[in-house]
């Protein structure tokens, strides 16, 4: 792992000159940083926080995620901050509906971003202090701090997240694609005598349309057992303050086939949650500027995707664009729209929106076609994890024979 020593401080009265400033210090932000970095790029990282609070955000990597951090060159350091796990029940109505295989890691949001600040390297160096203007052109980019501290860059990086004050400035603007589209929940359960659970990760399944349950997934970090809760429902109505004071009992309400797998079980630490809107960028192709992960688009949390699409975001763009851009003169917006105009990147974009679409509808349409559809949904699930279990290795051939 590459020790936080060689993050080169930034001093007071210093007015900086770089490749490319990243505004923004969370996840995309810093792994932007750290593979520009490692690639011989001059970055500067901003973010107002030396150390990223711990926040309820992303605390699983999983599938197309671990294979982008692979290619990425950092899944060694993944491994030793994460928990680690391969298999998951999956169940509906105190009954398996079938089990997911495939390596998982859990882990807390700010550890995620400790470990991505560690990755910078001497080629980077981070600024704590607060972006309060930029202006872009399509040569040179200048951002001003609240400290007085002047930052020239060749590129401006936005990953803001859903912090909108900055891409304001420069006419950039959100549209609100679905108002308080999810809601998450996130806790740490234990029990009573601190022994172990009987399964290494476990995903329950809503039991009823009307009680807006996607899933609750449980799943090791080395706090304890943690579980990530996402409904579709109104963040006003009285449940969520249920969930909030009394979670275990309320949980169990909702979703009863829970207790033969929990046992007697406590929750442990505070009950964070997170009420999400569907937004995206507009106003974004600007030049000099260059929006990645939540600060272009939000994702559902009970879809899965927002990570897959900021991992894309960063992929596509440090590791295409930026080292290509930085080859010529100039940063128009010729320029920046290959980024977005990115075949990967619209593929990413688009299958988040239509997997937040589908997961709402899935869980808590009342519309008889989507009552077949659910039901169908964990039928074909169950049916083939039996087949599955009867010849192992059968379904994958199948499926393998077909996409061919």
């Amino acid at each position: 792992m590459v020790s936080e020593k060689v993050i080169r401080p930034i001093a007071e009265d210093e007015s900086i000159t770089t490749d490319v400033a990243i505004v923004g210090g969370g996840l995309a932000g810093s792994l932007a940083a750290a593979v520009l970095a490692r690639a011989g790029h001059q970055v500067v990282l901003i973010d107002k926080r030396a150390v990223y609070p711990e926040e309820f955000r992303v605390e699983k990597i999983a599938g197309r995620q671990v294979d982008i951090l692979c290619r990425l060159g950092f899944i060694r350091e993944l491994e030793t901050v994460a928990c680690a796990y391969d298999r998951v029940i999956n169940i509906r109505e105190g009954r398996v509906v079938d089990v997911s295989a495939g390596q998982t890691y859990g882990l807390p949001y700010a550890d995620l971003v400790a470990m991505a600040r560690r990755l910078m390297s001497m080629h980077s160096g981070f600024i704590v202090d607060q972006v309060t203007a930029v202006s872009c052109s399509d040569d040179v980019q200048h951002l001003r701090l609240a400290s007085g501290k002047r930052v020239t860059a060749r590129l401006v990086v936005l990953a803001t997240g859903m912090a909108g004050a900055l891409g304001h400035s420069l006419g950039i603007t959100r549209r609100i694609l679905a108002e308080r589209h999810s809601v998450s929940f996130g806790f740490t359960i234990a029990r009573p005598d601190n022994s172990p659970f009987g399964f290494e990760a476990l995903t329950c399944y809503g039991e009823r349309a009307a009680d807006g349950v996607d899933y609750l997934s449980l799943f090791p970090v080395r706090a304890g057992m943690r579980a990530n809760l996402f409904m579709f429902r109104d963040p006003t109505d009285p449940i969520m303050r249920e969930l909030r004071r009394e979670t275990k009992s309320t949980l169990l309400r909702l979703m009863p086939g829970l207790q033969s797998y929990l046992g007697d079980f406590n929750v442990i630490g505070p009950v964070q949650n997170w009420v999400m809107d569907l937004s995206a960028a507009e106003g974004h192709l600007q030049p000099g500027v260059v929006l990645i992960g939540d600060a272009f688009q939000t994702n559902c949390p009970a879809a899965g995707t927002g990570v897959s699409r900021l991992l894309v975001d960063v992929e596509r763009l440090c590791t295409e664009y930026v080292p290509r851009w930085l080859e010529t003169d100039g940063m128009g917006k010729e320029k920046i729209s290959q980024f977005y105009s990115d075949p990967g990147k619209i593929a990413a974009d688009q299958h988040s929106l239509r997997m937040a679409h589908f997961r709402r509808a899935l869980t808590s349409s009342s519309d008889i076609r989507w009552n077949v559809r659910r039901r169908m949904h964990f039928l074909r699930r169950n049916i083939t994890h039996r087949v599955d279990r009867i010849r192992p290795g059968w379904i994958a051939r199948v499926r393998s024979v077909l996409r061919a």
